[in-house]
C-alpha cells in the first residue's frame, strides 16, 4: 500500500469521489501543509494555521496508480485558481499536492507539465508540490461526509454534481 495528500478544495467533495475507486483502501480527510501542531476545523478556516484540507489516500499502486489519481485529482478540481474552489476561498482550499517520495514528487511534475502542454486548463496549473510533513485528522463528523449527510444542501448542489460526473467519466475505474 501507499499514501497520498491531496487538497482541491473542500475535503468532502474529494472524499466522496476518491473513496469509489478501485484500488483505493481508505480515504481520511484532515489538514496538512500548515505551521499548527493538531488544528481544528474552526482554526484551518480561519486562515491562520496554513493547513489546507486535504484527504489522504491509502491505495494499491498494483490496481490504481499514483499517476492516475493525479490523473482524477486534476481533472476533478479546478487546479488553476489560486486559493479558490468556487465559492470556497482561502489558503485552505488550495490545490495541493504533498508527496510523500521523491518518486511521488517527479510524476506530480510530469502529470502537471503533460497537462499544461495538452492545454487540459486554458489557464495555468497553480497546484503546490510541497513534500509531505504531517497529517492531522478531521473531526470524525468530516469523515465520508457525503454518504453520511446525501440530503444536506451542500452535498446536493455541490457534491452530488461532481459525483454524477465523476462516476460517468470514470465508470470504468469504480469499486
Amino acid at each position: 500500500m501507499e499514501k497520498t495528500t491531496l487538497g482541491g478544495g473542500c475535503f468532502w467533495c474529494l472524499d466522496a469521489l476518491f473513496r469509489d475507486l478501485q484500488g483505493v483502501e481508505s480515504v481520511l480527510c484532515g489538514y496538512s501543509g500548515g505551521n499548527v501542531d493538531d488544528p481544528s476545523y474552526k482554526s484551518v478556516c480561519s486562515g491562520r494555521t496554513g493547513h489546507a484540507e486535504v484527504v489522504q489516500i491509502t491505495f494499491n499502486p498494483e490496481i490504481i496508480s499514483f499517476k492516475s489519481l493525479l490523473e482524477i485529482f486534476l481533472s476533478v478540481h479546478d487546479p488553476t485558481t489560486l486559493n479558490r474552489q468556487g465559492a470556497d476561498v482561502g489558503t485552505q482550499y488550495r490545490s495541493i499536492i504533498l508527496y510523500h517520495s521523491e518518486e511521488q514528487k517527479k510524476v506530480s511534475e510530469s502529470v502537471i507539465s503533460e497537462f499544461t502542454q495538452q492545454q487540459v486548463w486554458s489557464d495555468p496549473i497553480v497546484t503546490q508540490i510541497v513534500p509531505f510533513v504531517k497529517f492531522f485528522e478531521a473531526e470524525e463528523y468530516h469523515q465520508n461526509y457525503f454518504n453520511k449527510n446525501p440530503n444536506q444542501g451542500y452535498c446536493q448542489v455541490v457534491i452530488n454534481p461532481k459525483l454524477i460526473k465523476f462516476r460517468k467519466t470514470y465508470s470504468n475505474l469504480l469499486k
